[in-house]
């Protein structure tokens, strides 16, 4: 049980100070809830055979890793610190676990059959009705199972097959198409632009964009987080992008004029 009259920075000047392990487990115990709520985000978004102890499991040695990394003197909340590395810790995890069991991979290869020959007989694309009828499962038992077999879907980049053609063997990350390639003028205007942005913004501004943006964190949470009042983490918010548009639309007028 996690003593509420716990002066957490105490105990992180005693960390630092003398790295014994009671004052860590003090530390993880203090901030494990945060392990526990991103693992639940991660988790709900999966198919329900992926064991969220895992995932918290994963998450606890991001929480480490980021104890021992963390530097008070940088003025920066530990919770805005070590969510993206618990975060990061927990998508590692799960990339290198089989996390989809035989009988989802069993289910989402009978999905896969109905639904070429619904097509076959219908001339088109099945409806989510006409599947689920075939299948005879209910709507709900469908979306789940279309769920479960996204997850079968996903392709490791790293998977190698030997290629007939070219006598060699290749990797799946070979044959994919980046469609990520831009043209690298644009590619430079809009990092000038980014950075020119984050320049004008003070360091709670841009921690507030960070955390709803990135993090998909709430203004209630965000206002937890640093101290705020949600009104307040809202009100902030609204000043930013209003401040931000007019930088922008000032600087494409002055592109226009030029």
């Amino acid at each position: 049980m996690v003593d509420t009259t716990l002066d957490i920075q105490e105990v992180w000047k005693r960390y630092k100070a003398t790295r014994d392990r009671p004052t860590r487990n003090t530390l993880m115990e203090h901030y494990l809830p945060i392990v526990r709520y991103t693992a639940d985000r991660i988790s709900a978004k999966l198919p329900n055979e992926v064991d969220v102890d895992d995932l918290i499991s994963a998450g606890i040695f991001g929480l480490v890793d980021a104890i021992e990394a963390f530097d008070l003197s940088r003025g920066v909340k530990f919770e805005t610190y070590c969510s993206p590395r618990i975060r990061g810790a927990i998508l590692d995890e799960l990339r290198t676990m089989d996390w989809v069991p035989r009988l989802v991979r069993s289910r989402a290869h009978k999905l896969e059959s109905v639904t070429k020959i619904l097509k076959a007989e219908l001339g088109r694309l099945p409806s989510d009705d006409e599947i689920a009828a075939r299948l005879a499962i209910s709507r709900g038992e469908l979306d789940k199972l279309i769920k479960d077999a996204n997850a079968v879907s996903l392709v490791s980049l790293s998977r190698r097959f030997y290629d007939a053609d070219s006598s060699r063997e290749m990797e799946e990350i070979d044959i994919i198409e980046d469609r990520r390639v831009e043209d690298p003028t644009r590619e430079l205007q809009r990092r000038d632009l980014y950075q020119l942005i984050m320049k004008s913004l003070t360091r709670v501004e841009r921690i507030i964009l960070i955390l709803y943006y990135c993090e998909e964190m709430t203004m209630k949470e965000i206002g937890a987080t640093l101290d705020l009042s949600e009104s307040r983490v809202s009100q902030m918010h609204s000043s930013i992008l209003a401040r931000l548009l007019q930088q922008m639309n000032r600087r494409g007028q002055l592109q226009y004029d030029r």
